[in-house]
């Protein structure tokens, strides 16, 4: 049994404990060291993703400048901003006309936000919202009934990194038609799956520790249990009646290491899907 298939048997609030707990020397040092950046969250409440936090946050600011044409007036919509990876290095990027609006099921991530980033920078702004998922939470706001707080053709880019990876065709789906409502027309959206084709199923095969196992037809689960996760999507199903049946286009499609490809040769982990709002429907 792999540490991931531990870590997911463990209750929802057990996670969170169990990770503050084991970092919980290191950020004591740091704290008294004085080795913590301010906009540095303490390793032991980062509860999403992995790698060094303010490294892996720039290289996704990178990316959404050189891939997605991200601009330093845009208004942007992060979904799951989680505890601020990439709200930190955007507060330099963005200018007096920029705007982030942020949002997450996990309140202890957007208490931080609120307290550590929207004080010092007014145009960064976070909301909790209680939805349900199994990962994070029991019970909640169902999320594929959700509508986001936002206005139509608010945003010019809208990044959804690591949240489709954890979500159920249902709730997909109606983050898409809410992405395609926010978004301008020729916004941007940058969002990771884990993407089924004849390739990365091939490729999955020799990763004993990464196995989509449970079929469920158009999508596969990591762990029947806690189905969120992790979650894959069959490509076709993803273009076809997730995209393009919410008037979303496919620009720009990077296939990622998770299943075993050469790690050089990927921007990421995961897949990554760059996509924009029909400009007339």
């Amino acid at each position: 049994m792999s540490l991931r298939t531990i870590f997911y048997s463990l209750p929802s609030s057990w996670r969170f404990l169990a990770r503050r707990l084991y970092y919980l020397p290191t950020d004591w040092w740091e704290l008294a060291a004085g080795k913590r950046a301010p906009l540095q969250p303490p390793k032991g409440l980062i509860y999403t993703g992995g790698g060094d936090f303010l490294k892996e946050g720039s290289r996704l600011l990178e990316r959404f400048v050189r891939i997605g044409g991200l601009q330093p007036h845009h208004q942007v919509l992060d979904i799951g901003s989680g505890i601020g990876r990439v709200a930190i290095p955007m507060t330099p990027y963005l200018n007096k006309r920029g705007f982030y609006e942020g949002f997450d099921v996990v309140e202890l991530g957007v208490r931080w936000c609120q307290e550590h980033i929207s004080r010092r920078f007014p145009n960064f702004q976070f909301q909790y919202v209680p939805l349900a998922n199994d990962l994070y939470r029991k019970d909640g706001t169902d999320a594929a009934t959700f509508h986001f707080p936002y206005g139509e053709n608010q945003f010019d880019f809208v990044i959804a990194n690591s949240v489709f990876t954890h979500m159920l065709p249902k709730e997909v789906d109606n983050y898409l038609k809410e992405i395609q409502r926010v978004l301008k027309p020729g916004g941007k959206c940058y969002a990771t799956f884990f993407i089924l084709n004849a390739a990365s199923i091939s490729l999955m095969a020799e990763q004993p520790d990464f196995q989509f196992r449970h079929d469920h037809g158009h999508y596969r689960l990591f762990d029947e249990k806690v189905k969120a996760a992790n979650v894959a999507f069959e490509e076709d199903y993803l273009i076809r009646e997730l995209l393009n049946a919410n008037q979303l286009k496919a620009v720009e499609t990077h296939y990622g290491y998770w299943c075993g490809r050469n790690k050089e040769a990927c921007e990421d982990f995961q897949d990554f899907v760059l996509v924009e709002k029909l400009k007339s429907l």
